[in-house]
């Protein structure tokens, strides 16, 4: 349940989209400015402190509006950087540097942001065996990049989307007219399709967590809205006979609560949902 490779095509799909957005008929303030021979360099300076992500993301970007642009890269995806650190340098037409200087600062600021808020809340959990994971509460379009940017905060994808996994919610449940035939029905599914996927169902009191251990065939439960006291008992009850994940509203004042609960996995919508990007500039260099 990972996010594709940052050299698929998927990422080469979405910078194209990306660009054309962006450029439509042209960059004509460049163009019109800035002689077609131009050529010179610029350095991306980060202007608060954080954790690094999306350098791979940003040369694919220089590189996609002109082969001919150099990026030397001067820290890594995942290093801590400070106001004034020089993150890379890029060399080439200007008009293609100031042509690809949005995207590269919208990308890398909004995903190191993601990154860095993971971080934060690893290290709250970081003494338990509880492990953080993101949510589907993404931005559409770029969810490819909002996931990358968890793992390189140290935090671990969820489902990737509806696709790779099934998640019993608490919809799903009522329409289907409970656990039991919720369960049973996507057995089934499963075996009329020849698909091999993790089960996972969202509990919302004690008593659902005892039908769905009678089931026998779920592979997570999860843990939605409880209090850090009923995660105690559940975890109890349950017993390892699947693996735990709490959410719901859980935040950095609470998550170490829940983490010492036990339970295997803490999935956080406010990774992806509710983040500040950081604040990073491209800058003429001369």
């Amino acid at each position: 349940m990972t996010p594709s490779s940052l050299n698929s095509l998927s990422l080469q799909a979405h910078i194209d989209l990306w660009l054309k957005e962006d450029i439509g008929s042209g960059d004509h303030t460049s163009l019109s400015t800035i002689p077609d021979d131009a050529t010179g360099s610029a350095v991306l300076i980060a202007k608060e402190g954080g954790i690094l992500a999306g350098l791979q993301v940003a040369d694919t970007i220089f590189k996609s509006v002109s082969k001919a642009l150099y990026v030397k890269q001067h820290m890594a995806d995942g290093d801590k950087m400070r106001p004034g650190d020089q993150i890379l340098k890029v060399d080439g037409t200007v008009q293609s540097i100031l042509t690809a200087e949005r995207l590269v600062l919208n990308v890398m600021q909004r995903m190191s942001g993601i990154a860095t808020a993971t971080k934060e809340y690893t290290k709250l959990i970081g003494h338990t065996n509880a492990k953080l994971l993101d949510t589907r509460k993404t931005t559409p379009g770029f969810r490819l990049l909002e996931k990358e940017a968890v793992s390189i905060g140290g935090g671990i994808n969820h489902r990737f989307g509806l696709y790779d996994m099934i998640l019993i919610k608490d919809n799903h449940i009522d329409f289907a007219g409970g656990i039991e035939a919720a369960i049973s029905s996507c057995l089934r599914y499963l075996e009329e399709k020849s698909l091999d996927l993790k089960i996972e169902v969202e509990v919302r009191s004690l008593e659902d967590i005892e039908k769905v251990l009678k089931s026998g065939h779920v592979d997570r439960i999860l843990l939605d809205n409880f209090s850090v006291e009923m995660t105690r008992q559940a975890v109890k009850m349950i017993n390892k006979q699947c693996e735990t994940e709490s959410s719901g509203g859980i935040n950095k004042t609470t998550i170490r609560d829940y983490a010492e609960c036990g339970v295997d996995y803490i999935s956080i919508g406010a990774l992806t949902h509710q983040i500040n990007s950081l604040d990073l500039s491209l800058k003429a260099n001369f």
